[in-house]
Formats: C-alpha cells, structure tokens, sequence
C-alpha cells in the first residue's frame, strides 16, 4: 500500500523492510511540475524505498495562505500515488516534517531540494544522529507552485 494514514502504520510496514536504505523527501506537491518529478526521480535513486511526507491541508493554508492547496490532500496524495518513484507517501499536520522523521526513525537518507542550505533543513539532526546523511538535490529549472499559480492568474 503506498499511502498511510499515518507515521505509525507506515512504520509498521517499513519495520519488515530489513536492509533497505529507506530514503525521504517531503512537501506541499499542490501543483505537480517538472522540478517535482526530478525531485522525486532523484531521490529514490538514493536508496531501496522512497517515503514522501506531504503537508496536510490545514499545514499548506499556514505556509502558503488561505487560497491553498488547490487540490486537497487526498488528491494530492493519489497524484503522488501514481509515479513510479513514490513507494510510500504519509500525510503530516505540522508546518515541518519533524515530527514525522522523529516517528518514522528509519530514514537514512534525507533528500531536499537545491533552495535549503544543508543548516536549513528539517529533520536534518534527528537523520545524522541515526548514521543517515543528508543529500542536497541540485534543481536544474526554477521551478515553483506559487509562481505557476500567479502565471496562470495573470494570463488567463
């Protein structure tokens, strides 16, 4: 099953998972572009099992204001669902995936895109601490959601 309710249940399944390197990304993926699909191609390449953490409806409205998400959770997730590079895609309420990484306590490679600074990303600490590392995804466009949103609004 690729999507799960929660850290716990998808925990459970990557328990019988024994020597796989588990690899996670995580974020809003509203409007999936180009910059996500290489984003994700990217980091499964890293590992045996790619787990995508994305933000729940509630989480997207704090980060990205009330007009967002476009699409609600449940479709983002089954767009997600459908690529080939997602093994495991979880929902997570906070603002950052902290939590979830806490939860899961299995990722061994962190991957995030080009825009963080390696002090900069989440989880970051908790994913070294556990002998994981953290891998820096070199965007190749300048790819963005909320500046396609904007596009679309003005052009149309």
């Amino acid at each position: 099953m690729k999507i799960h309710e929660s850290a716990l249940s998808l925990r459970r399944e990557l328990a019988g998972q024994k020597g796989k390197k588990i690899v996670f990304t995580n974020g809003v993926f509203d409007l999936l572009h180009p910059g996500h699909v290489e984003l994700l191609e990217f980091a499964r390449s890293q590992g045996d099992l790619l787990v995508v953490g994305i933000n729940d409806d509630a989480s997207v409205r704090r980060l990205k204001g009330e007009k967002r998400p476009i699409f609600p959770l449940a479709e983002r997730m089954e767009v997600l669902a459908a690529l080939e590079s997602v093994d495991y895609i979880v929902p997570f309420a906070e603002d950052t995936p902290l939590e979830l990484i806490r939860e899961l306590d299995c990722v061994d490679v962190l991957v995030k895109g080009g825009d963080y600074a390696p002090a900069e990303v989440v989880g970051r600490a908790e994913v070294e601490a556990r002998g994981g590392k953290l891998v820096i995804f070199k965007l190749s466009g300048n790819y963005s959601s909320s500046a396609l949103i904007d596009k679309i609004v003005r052009n149309f």
